[in-house]
């Protein structure tokens, strides 16, 4: 079986919920970093084997097959296919671990993987409101109730549980919540993303033009008074808005190739996929999946929990990653080491690629070895993946803004 490396990532800065991308069409995002993919990898636009996208609310501006349309939308040769992939949160990670399959096994060569969500426009849950209102039914079907009678499936439910069986209180996840801006902001600060993002040409609400660059929900001035002072999102719950993910518009995307495609193109390696799994778990405490999933991918290559300098793992509240460290006995300095979704935005079909871009990228600069990224899902599902660092992408190879 071929090897499948990761030759370039890359992702926009996010943007708040009707905030500087709410105005730029999800195709147009995508399109934005498949594009720098190509300008930095070099590939030739007619030699990627296909494209495979995340996205989460397939509905309006993102319906009708919203892979190939930012295939045609992108510099890629009409010749490129494109696909769409919903595994709820973990889309884009899921499309990163089809295009490593699909290269392992040599039916392709070169695959672009990643995600976009336009929450400003594409509401979460619009599509099933649409269903609703127009008489179309619900997900959950008449075999579904009676395996889960009377449970109506909740994140947020979810959130609370597993904060409740992991012990993990409110002044805990207040912390962390807090953690996760301060880390984003020195980040931000020393310029850590810089490397990652895709400058975006942005049209603003008043009509002036301007360059899209910082994650736009950092709060560069949190404290904790600020955490404390929110109220819980359920009456006698722990989880606020401080401690949830934050709604988001943005983009990414990963290029996977193999050893055959390396050389003949001249791609520049990054890192090596070294094993990627993906579980199903409870669905109702539904956001506990990156605990086995991380389990299994350890024990597929045979490393520790301790063996891996970085984790990434989404911060869609901040019960998830605590109750992941305190399950595995995860060093905590290693965790979302420039912040997570709590200050940086989860762009639902987007987030995967976005996490595994940040990890490349600093593991780079950390001059470390392996990274580990895992994702809860909605409906009880996770990924997760294990990648080792390679050699570098040129440092000095950035393309102009996107127009």
């Amino acid at each position: 079986m071929a090897n499948a490396y990761i030759v370039g990532a890359v992702r926009t800065a996010t943007g708040r919920k009707k905030g500087r991308l709410s105005r730029m069409h999800p195709v147009d995002m995508g399109a934005a970093v498949v594009d720098e993919l190509v300008y930095r990898t070099g590939v030739p636009t007619d030699k990627v084997d296909d494209l495979v996208f995340g996205v989460v609310m397939q509905i309006g501006s993102q319906a009708g097959n919203l892979g190939r349309n930012v295939a045609l939308s992108s510099k890629l040769a009409l010749e490129v296919p494109g696909t769409t992939v919903d595994r709820q949160c973990g889309s884009s990670l899921q499309a990163i671990q089809f295009g490593a399959q699909a290269v392992m096994s040599g039916t392709q060569d070169v695959v672009i993987c990643g995600g976009v969500e336009a929450m400003s426009t594409v509401e979460i849950g619009s599509n099933v409101r649409d269903g609703l209102e127009k008489g179309r039914g619900v997900p959950k079907g008449e075999r579904l109730e009676l395996q889960y009678p009377g449970i109506q499936f909740s994140q947020f439910d979810g959130a609370e549980l597993l904060a409740e069986k992991y012990q993990i209180s409110r002044e805990a996840l207040d912390e962390f919540g807090l953690l996760s801006h301060l880390r984003a902001a020195t980040a931000t600060k020393s310029g850590y993303f810089e490397k990652e993002i895709v400058p975006l040409h942005i049209e603003l609400e008043d009509g002036s033009k301007d360059v899209h660059i910082v994650d736009e929900g950092i709060r560069f001035e949190a404290n904790l008074e600020g955490m404390q002072s929110l109220n819980a999102l359920r009456e006698g719950g722990v989880i606020t808005a401080g401690t949830a993910s934050q709604i988001s518009d943005g983009a990414a995307a990963v290029m996977v190739a193999n050893e055959e495609a390396v050389r003949k193109f001249d791609l520049p390696v990054r890192a090596k996929i070294h094993a990627l799994a993906v579980v199903g778990s409870d669905p109702v405490i539904m956001l506990e999946g990156p605990i086995p999933a991380t389990k299994k991918v350890l024990e597929k290559v045979g490393l520790s929990i301790d063996d891996i300098d970085l984790y990434e793992v989404n911060e869609a509240f901040g019960s998830v990653p605590l109750a992941w460290a305190k399950a595995l006995n995860a060093d905590p300095e290693k965790l979302n080491v420039n912040g997570g979704a709590q200050s940086l935005g989860h762009p639902l079909g987007g987030t995967g690629a976005k996490l595994m871009t940040t990890l490349v990228h600093e593991l780079e600069r950390r001059q470390a070895r392996f990274g580990l990224v895992a994702i809860c899902e909605g409906g009880g599902t996770a990924n997760a993946m294990i990648i080792e660092r390679m050699d570098q992408l040129d440092s000095e190879r950035r393309s102009q803004p996107y127009a």
